[in-house]
């Protein structure tokens, strides 16, 4: 099996298992916690033109629904995930709003969207995990119309995410099973490189790239807390495996690691991203790794 379909059967197992029935389960809470992000990529749409709107890696729903809830009758917003259990939480919540907002089970990396039928594409934390990401970007580029405008907002480097590793860094001495984070590979800071995304985008047919930093103030109950560093993550992936001694010794040890966050009844952290933009140009260039498939077979 090759690295990158290997790669994309561990992305589909991992999001319609224990990582993707976690985030449907923290549902309400992560949509607080990411609430001031979501806002960002709404008041993009509200500032552009785009009534056809793509969300990518939507999760549950809660920047989609936003969207369409702006858009009304004027526009679409459609999401696409790779997760079943997000994605069936997503439409539930579509149907209880009644907002007018569609889902997509599919890998946005190679799902056949039609051509040139978007007029904005944005994510918020959800362009990470492909395994291939000029061949997502590129199909990614090809659903969008003329002109269309790029906005997704991703993780900047662990070392500015302090908060977002705490709880590996802390349960590391006592879980030898934790899984270490692999450089480059899809996952939560696959994006931390600003140069490599500028790259990605640039290969695969984008124009007009803005890539800037920004630096979100987040918040949390703090009765919520345990919760969310036993669940989420590369700590709440494994920590069912542990016996109770373990685990009780794991979480205490992790809380305490947590501490500097705590205000009274409020964990507050900073959300340290990239705002990725960009343009859909009127005359796509062909994506690079086309553009040497084509010269290695005419013998340049």
């Amino acid at each position: 099996m090759n690295d990158a379909r290997q790669g994309d059967d561990e992305q589909t197992t991992l999001w319609n298992g224990l990582a993707g029935r976690a985030w449907v389960e923290a549902q309400e809470l992560l949509d607080q916690m990411f609430k001031p992000l979501e806002d960002l990529l709404v008041e993009a749409v509200f500032t552009s033109s785009g009534h056809r709107v793509l969300d990518v890696g939507c999760g549950t729903g809660s920047t989609t629904l936003a969207v369409a809830r702006l858009l009304g009758a004027k526009g679409r917003c459609i999401g696409i995930d790779i997760s079943d259990p997000m994605i069936t939480a997503a439409r539930a919540r579509a149907e209880g709003e009644s907002t007018p907002a569609s889902f997509i089970r599919a890998n946005a990396q190679d799902h056949a969207f039609e051509p040139a039928s978007f007029d904005m594409i944005i994510s918020r934390f959800g362009v990470m995990f492909f395994d291939d990401f000029i061949r997502a970007f590129a199909n990614l580029r090809r659903a969008a119309k003329d002109d269309a405008r790029l906005r997704c907002i991703a993780w900047r480097s662990p070392s500015e995410n302090p908060f977002m590793t705490t709880a590996e860094r802390a349960a590391a001495p006592l879980l030898t099973n934790l899984p270490a984070r692999r450089p480059d590979a899809p996952g939560q800071f696959a994006f931390a490189d600003q140069r490599r995304v500028h790259r990605i985008l640039e290969e695969s047919g984008w124009a007009e790239i803005d890539i800037r930093p920004i630096d979100v103030a987040c918040t949390l109950p703090e009765k919520d807390l345990v919760r969310y560093l036993t669940r989420l993550g590369p700590l709440g992936l494994i920590l069912h495996e542990a016996d109770d001694r373990t685990r009780t010794q794991v979480i205490g040890t992790v809380r305490a690691a947590f501490e500097p966050y705590v205000h009274g009844a409020e964990v507050h952290f900073t959300a340290a991203c990239w705002m990725v933009g960009a343009r859909a140009p009127s005359a796509p260039a062909e994506p690079k790794e086309a553009t040497d498939r084509s010269a290695a077979s005419s013998g340049q």
